[in-house]
């Protein structure tokens, strides 16, 4: 057993001795001194405390002459930009018991050269005590230190109760990352970083703080933490100062019925202006983000009053700017329109925008702006010559015109025909699909960690979590509960109520288990896969994570959530705000608002099936098909106004059927594809033997052929290619479509040889699976691993792969290497978007490198 070292022992009584003295609340705190003393190079602060109660929080700012800096400091931390230093004690001195002082710990410090400080302040006020009355300490405070990279916040409770729970939200320059989190967790959305206590520091004593135990954590670079709150109150106490009202309203344009404005950017106040509100009177007119707009709906010839207000991120208004009256052009002083815009064409593309450019048009009183259109409806209105239009979507051909509008209202004829796409939603390259499935990480032994030890994730460009169930009674997206399902698939409740917050959010990793080595405390807010997607992500930032809702199981209460605009409205909110903005139920000491945002970058769903049979109990509506379609439209309507808030895209997939009856009961392919980022084809599946011999017990078939083959007896010819042909006769774009890989295998026992090695012959039922639940199911890997004497052929004609024990034995029908490049040469050629995968547990990285070399 190590002995606690004499230093360190007197540290850790010296701490308790300062616990202890901060009990005593700080209310009456007296000012503090420093006298500095100079010992050849060696500088040295005693900082004293001449009143009655002991005083929490401190730090000593100085200046030194040019060309001096300070190193080697004890006791303490030292900052130091040009000729300016900042010292910050080490915990055990962070508090000065009454009428004492910091010896024997004062803080020291060596000087380049021999130098004697001057502008010294300790606490804003004067070394030697001079200087204002200090005011009352904030109730709580949050105070930073750091040095190079590395910082953190001392919490500081000066009021007689104790604060139970706390939290510290604060900004960091952009491109600058915090991570390596101790006494916390941290979690970071943009520039924005959230830190959260551990168990042990969540509540901080009456009088007291969190040293020794304060949050600490590594930054990319040396960064000064800014907007700091605890709380959601400013991390010095101090209130909220809203910004400065705008300045220069004016209005550059005006029309018969618009009005264009424009003001300077407001002055911040304590938060950073997000936005502006613009009144017409006392009436909101718009919300804007930036410093300009144009009402619309205006009355002619009408006089109106114009101010604005500035916002920042917590809601906090400035007074409101100067009144502006403006009145609107008489149209009965022109009516002759602008030329025709020319020349129009596009300038740029994206996989949700469009950037065009045109010629301008003349008018006799000059021209106020220009609609772009597409087809026959108003998409923007700009004041120049180009405009971006956005809310697209991807690899789709949009025909736009533009018009010229004058002051008065007179609109132009439209200028030349444009048609032009958007870009795919994976640029040239092709798409890699993997579903993660939630419970991998048990029986398969499968984690996030192995997505990339296998060297999955740098070879895939998305991640399909599976699955996301639906509330049979709220119908809403269901989330915060562990329950599991009936193990017999026939059971038409399986689902109801089930969930796995567990493998979700809650399950501690082990280092072993995690993405960067570094297990769970068990204390984290976020922890289990959502954590190490998180992890993995930041590994490999070209990753798109999507939450897949639904699957077989969960698709019990898809059409009750599609049945009426309010249910679809409520149904797609509450995904968005449990998935996207990462607002998770608390679970086990896990989950709280905002602790899963940035994880998922999208919606994939997975409705099995609308308008068809699927898993028993499901609820099924002669509507299904015309809803689906409303739910889908839904679902990019409100994730392309969260768009308006947070600048980025999210993603909207979907799982589809390969069965020409389910597509025609459930799904309208023309329509859905204007909403729809990806068509997730089934390409597997085509022929199986369910674990309870209920599907094609009696007779082996392909699962995922690419080609029909000749020989299938079935009256139904399924296959790849034919389920393709379906979306592209539809009209989808096949930069939309991906085809279904199955890194697993359908198999049967008691297979006849027929003279063709058992390939469509009789069996008497499904073979035994990788697991006792799943008969006739195993993962590629389990397969060729655990089913010794299975021959592996393939089908040239239909390509497809199986393998055979012998006559009488079993046989196994799955995609390989060989089948992978085939089809992986076909999507090529079919000028598709890619694969998808089903699923990644049954891989050890042979297969996804197939993949990739097919797809490069």
């Amino acid at each position: 057993m190590r002995r606690t070292p004499p230093i360190l022992c007197a540290l850790i009584l010296l701490a308790a001795l300062a616990a202890t003295l901060t009990a005593t609340p700080a209310a009456a705190a007296a000012r503090l001194t420093a006298a500095f003393t100079l010992t050849g190079s060696q500088g040295k602060f005693v900082v004293s405390n001449p009143g009655s109660t002991p005083v929490t929080g401190w730090s000593i700012t100085f200046d030194l002459p040019p060309g001096v800096t300070v190193g080697n400091p004890q006791h303490a931390t030292t900052t130091q930009s040009g000729t300016r230093v900042k010292l910050t004690p080490a915990f055990y001195i962070n508090t000065v018991r009454a009428n004492g002082n910091t010896e024997p710990y004062s803080p020291t410090f060596t000087l380049s050269s021999p130098a004697q400080p001057t502008s010294c302040t300790i606490n804003n006020a004067g070394c030697d005590g001079s200087g204002d009355p200090p005011p009352p300490p904030a109730p709580v405070t949050a105070t930073y230190t750091g040095s190079g990279t590395r910082g953190g916040f001392v919490i500081a409770n000066n009021t007689t109760t104790a604060l139970s729970g706390w939290s510290i939200t604060f900004d960091l320059p952009a491109g600058v990352t915090a991570s390596g989190a101790q006494h916390a967790t941290l979690s970071q959305s943009g520039r924005q970083v959230t830190l959260t206590p551990a168990h042990y520091n969540t509540t901080v004593p009456a009088g007291g703080s969190t040293e020794p135990y304060s949050p600490a954590f590594t930054l990319s670079a040396s960064a000064e933490p800014e907007n700091c709150r605890i709380n959601d109150v400013r991390c010095d106490g101090s209130a909220d100062t809203p910004p400065a009202a705008p300045g220069n309203l004016r209005s550059p344009v005006k029309t018969t019925k618009t009005v264009s404005l424009a003001w300077d950017a407001s002055v911040p106040g304590s938060l950073p202006v997000t936005g502006y509100e613009v009144y017409n009177g006392a009436a909101l007119a718009a919300t804007v983000t930036g410093t300009s707009t144009t009402l619309t709906g205006l009355t002619p010839n009408t006089e109106y009053t114009f101010s604005v207000k500035a916002k920042d991120r917590k809601g906090n208004t400035s007074p409101a700017s100067s009144g502006l009256k403006v009145r609107t052009n008489d149209p009965g002083e022109d009516s002759r329109p602008p030329t025709a815009p020319t020349g129009l064409r596009s300038t740029g593309r994206g996989p949700a925008s469009v950037s065009l450019a045109w010629t301008a048009s003349t008018d006799n009183t000059g021209v106020a702006g220009y609609d772009v259109y597409i087809g026959e409806t108003l998409k923007t209105t700009v004041p120049g010559t180009t405009a971006t239009v956005n809310g697209l979507s991807p690899s789709t051909e949009y025909t736009f015109t533009v018009r010229a509008r004058d002051l008065y209202d007179n609109v132009s004829p439209p200028s030349n025909e444009l048609k032009a796409s958007t870009a795919d939603i994976v640029g040239d390259g092709y798409a890699r699909v993997g579903y993660f499935v939630q419970w991998g990480i048990y029986g398969r032994q499968y984690f996030v960690r192995n997505l990339d030890t296998t060297g999955a994730a740098a070879k895939l460009t998305h991640i399909n979590y599976a699955f996301g169930n639906v509330d049979p009674v709220n119908l809403t997206c269901l989330h915060g509960v562990t329950k599991g399902t009936s193990s017999n698939p026939q059971d038409p409740n399986q689902g109801d109520g089930a969930g796995d917050a567990d493998a979700d959010y809650g399950r501690p990793m082990s280092a072993a288990q995690s993405v960067d080595g570094v297990g769970d405390t068990g204390w984290e807010k976020l922890r289990g896969n959502y954590n190490q997607l998180r992890k993995l992500k930041a590994k490999h930032p070209h990753l798109k994570v999507l939450i897949s809702l639904g699957g077989w199981t969960y698709s019990k209460y898809f059409s009750d959530v599609a049945a009426t605009d309010a249910a679809r409205r409520k149904f797609v909110s509450s995904c968005i705000d449990v998935y996207i903005k990462g607002n998770l139920p608390v679970y086990n000491g896990a989950g709280g608002p905002g602790t899963a945002a940035g994880i998922f970058d999208g919606i994939d769903l997975d409705w099995e099936w609308p308008g068809a049979e699927g898993h028993p109990g499901n609820h099924v509506s002669p509507a299904d098909k015309r809803n689906n379609t409303l739910l889908i439209a839904e679902f990019r309507r409100q994730l392309d106004a969260l768009t308006e808030e947070t600048g980025k895209r999210y993603q909207l997939t979907a799982f589809t059927p390969a069965d020409p009856a389910k597509i025609e009961a459930g799904w309208e392919l023309g329509e859905v594809a204007r909403h729809l980022d990806i068509f997730n084809v089934q390409g597997y599946d085509f022929h199986g033997s369910g674990s309870d011999n209920s599907w094609e017990p009696n007779r082996t078939g392909h699962q995922g052929n690419l080609y029909a083959d000749a020989d299938d007896p079935y009256p139904f010819h399924f296959s790849v290619e034919n389920a393709v042909d379906e979306y592209l006769d539809a009209g989808v774009n096949p930069r939309k479509i991906t085809i279904g890989l199955a890194y697993y295998g359908r198999g049967w026992q008691g297979v006849t040889d027929g003279g063709r090695h058992g390939e469509w012959q009789a069996a008497t039922g499904a073979a035994p699976g990788q697991f006792q639940e799943e008969a006739g199911t195993r993962g590629y890997a389990n397969l060729v691993a655990s089913v010794p004497g299975c021959t592996v052929r393939h089908d040239e004609q239909a390509v497809a792969t199986y393998c055979f024990t012998g006559n009488g034995g079993q046989w196994w029908t799955f995609d390989d290497t060989w089948s992978i490049a085939r089809k992986t040469a076909w999507v090529r050629q079919k000028g598709l978007l890619g694969v998808m995968i089903w699923e990644m547990s049954g891989d050890t990285g042979v297969l996804t490198t197939a993949v990739d070399t097919g797809l490069r």
